[in-house]
């Protein structure tokens, strides 16, 4: 199915009206960002610089990111903080897990996303914490269901089966950008790496979704979406979220174009012509944002 939708390029420092959203819930958000600090906890809402955060903090939800708030990696697109494991700046929250559950169970989750920053100076990628945490969780909020947004881990499928075996509902991983454009976007990352877990989290765990999310406007090109799209349904992904691209910081890859609503429309056609369960797609889209809505479709669609 071609995608044949023009582009807006940008020729101005303004954002298209649909990408601007004037909404704020500053009480909101400073109340959960207090409650989060206190148990030393850090969410990918903020680390990220999500345009959501407003609206997801009002819901009384958040996206946990753990192991910290240092990250190994330097992605193009990403403003999570980096460190340094030469000048000694890991470090690991034995308490971290329980924290997480105690969290949950304080907002009254009934849907719990966890991600992480990468941690490749540890021999596992942080997958037995990362592990912990899910079942921490589980144990909290029996009732939850519970999504888990993970690194690659370096292409060590032990490390993905160990988050795999404590069960999590949702496995999610993303491939953030077409194959070409990898080695400017995420230097340290594989494409067919991302794309080899997705499959195996797949046929170790089948009666989890799986789950993927991809940027736009960072210079692909609708064939290479469609390319992209092709791969993840062949890895038999369930789920995938496509959304607009934008520059966090000045020192992040700059924004290519500006696309608009009808080529997101026309990539969720083209994507649920492949057989995905459901395709979530628009210029505010994040890979956990209304997360337990995205999962409740899918599980329709698939009966």
């Amino acid at each position: 199915m071609s995608v044949a939708v023009p582009l807006v390029q940008i020729g101005s420092p303004r954002l298209p009206e649909w990408l601007r959203d004037g909404s704020t819930h500053h009480a909101s958000v400073t109340a959960l960002k207090r409650d989060l600090r206190r148990l030393h906890l850090h969410t990918v809402c903020e680390s990220a610089r999500c345009p959501n955060i407003h609206e997801c903090f009002h819901r009384g939800t958040a996206t946990f990111m753990i192991l910290g708030n240092l990250c190994t990696r330097g992605c193009g697109f990403c403003s999570v903080p980096k460190g340094s494991a030469e000048k000694r700046e890991f470090t690991l929250d034995a308490d971290e897990p329980a924290n997480v559950a105690r969290m949950a169970a304080a907002m009254k989750l009934r849907y719990v996303v966890i991600t992480s920053v990468n941690r490749d100076d540890l021999a596992d990628g942080g997958s037995a914490h990362f592990a912990e945490t899910v079942r921490r969780v589980r144990a909290a909020r029996p009732e939850s269901r519970i999504e888990v947004l993970t690194p690659d881990f370096c292409g060590d499928l032990d490390a993905v089966a160990r988050v795999l075996d404590a069960a999590p509902d949702v496995f999610n991983h993303n491939m953030e950008t077409v194959a070409r454009l990898y080695r400017r976007v995420r230097p340290q990352a594989g494409y067919r790496r991302s794309l080899d877990v997705l499959e195996f989290a797949k046929r170790r765990r089948p009666e989890a979704l799986t789950k993927s999310g991809l940027m736009v406007g960072l210079g692909e090109t609708p064939a290479e979406v469609e390319e992209l799209l092709g791969d993840l349904r062949r890895a038999d992904v369930d789920v995938v979220t496509i959304g607009q691209y934008l520059q966090p910081t000045r020192r992040n890859l700059p924004v290519s174009e500006y696309v608009t609503p009808d080529r997101f429309e026309a990539y969720k056609r083209c994507g649920m012509s492949l057989g995905f369960s459901m395709v979530f797609s628009g210029p505010l889209v994040r890979s956990s944002y209304m997360a337990d809505r995205v999962a409740d479709e899918a599980r329709e669609a698939a009966c």
